[in-house]
Formats: C-alpha cells, structure tokens, sequence
C-alpha cells in the first residue's frame, strides 16, 4: 500500500486540508512583505548636494543658490552627486552658460539634501546610502538573499531530519526576532547582519510551507494547493504596497512587516506533522493519531488502517542509512533533476527579483507599481492552474520563463517615450515570470522523493537565491551600458527556460517516496 491509497480512506481533500491550507497561507502572505521590502526600505529619493551657508547668498532665493552652486544635467534637472567648487554667479544672468571647465565641478563636500514628500525616512537618507556608496545601498538586498541561501541549505535539512511542523515554527520565532532587531538597528552595519539572519530565518517560511500543504493532499488537488498558496504570495503583493504607502518611515514599516508573523505561530498550534514524514521516519503511532483526526474531521469515519499497517508502508530504508543533500547527486535519473531544476530555479528567481526590484523603470508610480504587479500575478496563477494540467509542468515552466526573458528583452528595444506600450509589456512579462514561480514550486515537490523532498526543496532553493542575491548588484552594470541588466536578465530567462525541456514530466504522476521510485 502506498500513502496515496490512504487518501481513499481518510479524504484526500476535505474540511481537514482546507484549514490546514488556510493557516500555511497566512505565513505566505508575509513572504514577499520582506522578500520586496527593499524597493520601499532602500527607496532613494532625489536629492542633491548640500550647500554650505555663505553671507554672499542672503539675498538669494533656494533656487537661485541651487543654480550657482550645483551643475545641471543636459535636461535641465540639478546633478545629484556633483557640485560647484566655487559659486558660478555669473549664471544668475544667463543659467544655459552651464561651465565646460569639469575643475569646478566637485563630489559633494558636506553631505547632500534630500526630498522627503514622497519618504520621510529610508536607509538611504539615514546613512547616505547614495553616490560612491550607492553599491551598499543595492547591497542590503544581497545581504537579506544571502541569508535567504543560507537558510534554504540549513532548513532544508533540518526540516527533513527532525520534521516539518517543528522548524517552520523555529524559522517563525526567529523571524520576528530578528525582524524587530532590524527595525532597531542604529548602523548600517547593524541593519546588514540582521536582515541577513532574517533572511536566513523566513528561507524557512519560504521551503517548508508548500510541501507541508502539498504532503496533506491527494494526486487530483496538488495543484490546486500549489496555485492556492502562491497566490496568498500575491495577495502579500499588494498589501506590501499598502502598508509602505501609509507608513513612510522605515523603521515602522519593517515592524509593519513583521509584526504578523505572531498571528502565524498562534494559527500554527492547529497544524499537524506531515504524516508521510512521519511514516517514512519510523514515527508511525503519531502519523496514525493525526491520520485519525484527518478522517473524522472528513467525516470518514470508517478509517481503519492500523499502526501495524502503517509501519508496513514506512519507506524501507537501511538501518542507519541517512540522506543528505549529497544522495541528490548521487544516482544518475536523480542527478540529472537535480543540474537542470536548479538551473530552472536560477533562471526563475534571478528575472523575477530583477523585475520586481524596478520599479520605477516602466513609467508608473513606485506603489502603483508594485500594486499592479501583484494584481496581474493572480489571473497568471489562475491560467496557470488550467495549463499545467492541460499541457503539463514540463511545457508549462519551460515556455512561462522564456516568455519573461523575451519581455524584458522587448523593453531594451522599445524607446522610453513609449511609457504605455514599455509599461504593458513590463506587466506581461512579470505575469510570465510570476507563472514560471508559482509552477517551479509545484513542479519541483513533484519531482523529489518523500525522503529528500526538503533536502531537494533545500537545494533548488539555495540556487534560487543565489539568483535573488545577484539580481539588484546587476542594476549596478547600468554604469558600463544602460541597457546591461535587461540584457542580462533576458539572456538568463531563455536560457535556463530552455533547460526545462529536459526534466521528466510529473502530471497525474503518484508522489516518489524514495529514491527507487525516481530510478
């Protein structure tokens, strides 16, 4: 008997799985809060150099002082880095005799003057986070991405060495912890350790929430669980842009952001150990007490499978054989998943994180932005649900991240006066990019076996991330070429979309329960 038979006794998807859908939904929710933080906490308003006061300038209006002491781009608009050495008076009577002698022109000396209409405080303005420092600004959401790595490797192991349920409510607890340390910091460096341990905290949120739902539900709903809980992603979407339009002070926002995981450890109390770990790690008499529960609460009440039974199905592993994240590359079917799902998973991440982290490169308000963003993410889900059970997973993932890399590469070619047509395009591809994460998810539980299944998750995980954290340092390749990080970002897409093409297919297929079955 394998464990999807038992579904036929306990309800494969009833009243049971849909309270536990629910409250794994609500941590999916505060996911992107953090994961897209940066665009609102690391915003950088515009700003110039700051100018000494000098008795010369006491009949001079704000204007006309920013006219003589700071250089002006070709469009008209103050230089942001850059200012006069000396006051240019000469240019209160003609401002178009803009200096060519580049010996007058200095960085900025006494720090710079920011526009606080839009932000009353982010890190950028707290620490100068802007010109020759503008690399550790960008820097903050590698830092938080790093952690994210870091916690994939550590909680993917964990969660399949001493269970689901426990380390999602360890990953929880250290969410808020360092959550509100973050909000507490008072250097920059104090903010870059503890987003990054935060980072390392919600990977574990991030890994175990999916499987955790999926290991609950029958062959038939799979992919419902799997279009569902990424959807509350996107629902987090929108609310992220919500909350940073009310509060504008960073501080507050990254307590906003991370105040609701308390509601999730509370909501956690009612949710079981999944059963398949359990019976694969020998744990078989609590796998049947919540098995128990499943059945009446599905009003199945004549579930009779016995411990005895249940110990038959555990999966036959050696007397003190171990898996770990090596046994991924161990046997050649389940290597080969391995080299391409993780290419997959770089591919995903890296142009999804590259299009949500520009937000005000398609001609559209930076909270409207990322509104509209999570908006088009639910009808992507949605065709996706039809698609994948339709043409498969394998089609579906491989042509939903090319399609985003042509998205981009369509926007390197479009001119920018073209704000309507550049803005509808950037909205197609992040619907494309959001269908191509939300089946990687689904895809990539369906193709590891219960016994390394978070070891998988882990891995694949520990790629993607490595995508996440490069994304915002590509914007920095603005410098040698402004088109560079589209470019980039349009080549990976393709690329990694196309090695899709060559993992197996896993529609209407049962779970893998151990590495046998993969073989």
């Amino acid at each position: 008997m394998k464990f999807e038979d038992l579904f036929l006794e306990i309800g494969g998807f009833g009243r049971f799985q849909i309270l536990i859908l629910f409250i794994l939904c609500l941590p999916r929710i505060n996911l992107p809060m953090h994961f897209l933080l940066h665009n609102f906490l690391a915003a950088t308003p515009s700003h110039h150099c700051a100018i000494p006061h000098q008795e010369a300038f006491v009949n001079l209006t704000m204007e006309e002082v920013l006219l003589i002491s700071i250089p002006r781009e070709p469009d008209g608009t103050f230089r942001s880095c850059e200012m006069f050495s000396q006051p240019q008076f000469h240019l209160l009577f003609n401002s178009s005799l803009q200096p060519e002698n580049s010996s007058n022109i200095q960085h900025c000396q006494h720090g710079w003057v920011y526009d606080h209409s839009q932000f009353t405080s982010t890190i950028s303005t707290q620490w100068d986070l802007v010109c020759e420092q503008r690399g550790l600004n960008q820097a903050t959401a590698t830092f938080f991405f790093i952690g994210v790595t870091m916690g994939a490797v550590v909680f993917g192991y964990l969660s399949d060495r001493f269970g689901r349920k426990a380390m999602l409510l360890l990953s929880l607890v250290c969410s808020i912890i360092f959550g509100m340390l973050s909000a507490a910091s008072v250097s920059y460096s104090m903010l870059a350790i503890t987003r990054t341990l935060t980072g390392v905290a919600l990977s574990g949120v991030s890994l175990i929430v999916l499987p955790l739902g999926m290991e609950w539900v029958d062959i038939q709903h799979r992919t419902f669980t799997g279009i569902l809980t990424s959807i509350f992603w996107s629902i987090g979407n929108m609310l992220l842009a919500m909350v940073a339009y009310l509060v504008r002070e960073w501080h507050w926002l990254l307590v906003a952001v991370t105040g609701p995981c308390l509601l999730s450890i509370v909501c956690l109390w009612w949710v079981p150990e999944s059963a398949r770990w359990l019976i694969a790690n020998g744990k078989v008499k609590q796998a049947h007490r919540h098995l128990l529960r499943c059945a009446r609460m599905n009003g199945k009440k004549d579930f009779a499978v016995s411990p005895e039974a249940l110990r038959r199905m555990a999966t036959d592993k050696k007397p003190g054989e171990s898996y770990s994240y090596i046994s991924l590359f161990r046997t050649p079917v389940l290597r080969k998943i391995s080299l391409c799902s993780g290419a997959v998973w770089f591919g995903v991440a890296f142009s999804y994180y590259g299009m949500s982290m520009n937000l005000t490169g398609f001609g559209l308000n930076m909270y409207l932005s990322q509104f509209v963003f999570g908006v088009i993410e639910i009808p992507a889900k949605v065709i996706m649900y039809f698609l994948v059970n339709r043409v498969g997973r394998r089609q579906s993932q491989a042509w939903a991240l090319i399609l985003t890399g042509l998205c981009i590469g369509a926007n390197v070619i479009i001119p920018k006066p073209f704000t309507s047509l550049r803005s509808v395009i950037a909205i197609m591809g992040k619907g494309f990019s959001e269908a191509a994460f939300t089946t990687v998810f689904l895809y990539t539980s369906e193709l590891y076996p219960t016994v390394l299944r978070q070891n998988g998750m882990g891995y694949t995980s520990f790629v993607a991330r490595l995508g996440g954290a490069l994304a915002p340092l590509v914007f920095l390749l603005d410098e040698v070429w402004r088109s560079l990080p589209e470019v980039t970002y349009c080549g990976v897409a393709v690329c990694c979309g196309s090695v899709a093409f060559l993992l197996p297919e896993t529609l209407n297929v049962r779970l893998p329960e151990g590495i046998e079955d993969i073989e």
